[in-house]
């Protein structure tokens, strides 16, 4: 037995996304695969505690690294857009350190930089230099016949959801930063 589940998480969200993923194991959903963007494949399984990890590696991972990974246990399940999945029985681990991907705040801060070079900058050039000229026309009047209004919206909507994206992203990384020192 399978579900699929809709859910949004921002880049910003990858530890609440973490949690959620153990709950649905605890509740005895297994996330088998994930499709871009936000629905998730889960299989019916026993309830067990498991700890699900993200790192993001947009550029790929290299052999050495996951061999780490399993080394230490880590299971590598999913890959979805830059993300990699991980996940580990608790009752594997006899510490709070063994359920964590990094071994030290400096890596946790650097898994927040690039988050923030290879998305969260992107997404604010996009802004920059396609919704905000596109809602300036809009609102000018620039866009002359049926679509008129069409392309209001829709750059009046682009508008609204980057402003969000991009402030609330930007906010709660900056807090995942300063909460790991960084």
């Amino acid at each position: 037995m399978s579900k699929t589940e809709f859910r949004i998480f921002t880049i910003a969200d990858y530890e609440e996304e973490e949690m959620w993923l153990r709950k649905q194991h605890q509740n005895g959903w297994k996330l088998t695969k994930m499709i871009p963007p936000c629905f998730y494949v889960f299989e019916k399984c026993e309830p067990e505690d498991v700890i699900y990890r993200l790192d993001y590696k947009n550029s790929g991972q290299t052999a050495e690294y996951m061999q780490m990974l399993r080394d230490f246990g880590w299971e590598y399940f999913a890959h979805c857009m830059g993300w990699l999945y991980f996940r580990k029985p608790a009752d594997e681990t006899e510490s709070e350190q063994e359920g964590e991907l990094f071994s030290d705040n400096a890596s946790r801060v650097d898994l927040v930089h690039h988050v923030v070079k290879t998305r969260l900058v992107p997404l604010a050039i996009i802004f920059l230099c396609c919704v905000i000229p596109g809602f300036a026309r809009a609102m000018t009047g620039g866009f002359t016949g049926g679509f008129g209004a069409f392309f209001t919206i829709l750059f009046g909507i682009l508008f609204v959801l980057y402003v969000f994206l991009i402030v609330y992203c930007g906010t709660k990384l900056r807090k995942i930063r300063a909460k790991y020192g960084g």
